[in-house]
């Protein structure tokens, strides 16, 4: 398949902005079916929003507030930074789960005889 450079609107700044060939068989090598939404600027800017955005959270174990990297489900339920922590060297020194533990070795079938030879 051809490609050729295509003009794009950018959906955030308005700026028109080239999709080249080779981003376009990029796309397609990838298996990605809609062209980008964005110009390369305002692409490097929302990920690096969404890579500096923090959320707010209250530690369940000891009620500080904390900022978090990701969405949590539920802020109430997240443990700060410092908790995370000792929890985290707390667990490094348990045992494994039950669900973790080693698989008993295989049973071997019994060899088979051989068959038995009538003597002539």
């Amino acid at each position: 398949m051809d490609f050729e450079d295509k003009n794009i609107t950018c959906k955030d700044c308005s700026n028109e902005f080239v999709w080249s060939a080779g981003e376009q068989k990029f796309y397609a090598d990838k298996g990605l079916q809609n062209p980008p939404g964005r110009c390369p600027d305002c692409r490097k800017k929302a990920k690096e929003q969404k890579s500096t955005q923090k959320f707010s959270i209250i530690c369940k174990e000891c009620g500080k507030e904390g900022e978090v990297p990701f969405e949590p489900r539920n802020p109430n339920d997240v443990l700060c930074a410092e908790c995370f922590s000792k929890k985290r060297a707390a667990d490094a020194g348990k045992p494994a789960e039950a669900s973790e533990a080693p698989k008993a070795p295989k049973e071997e079938a019994p060899a088979e005889e051989p068959p038995a030879v009538p003597e002539a």
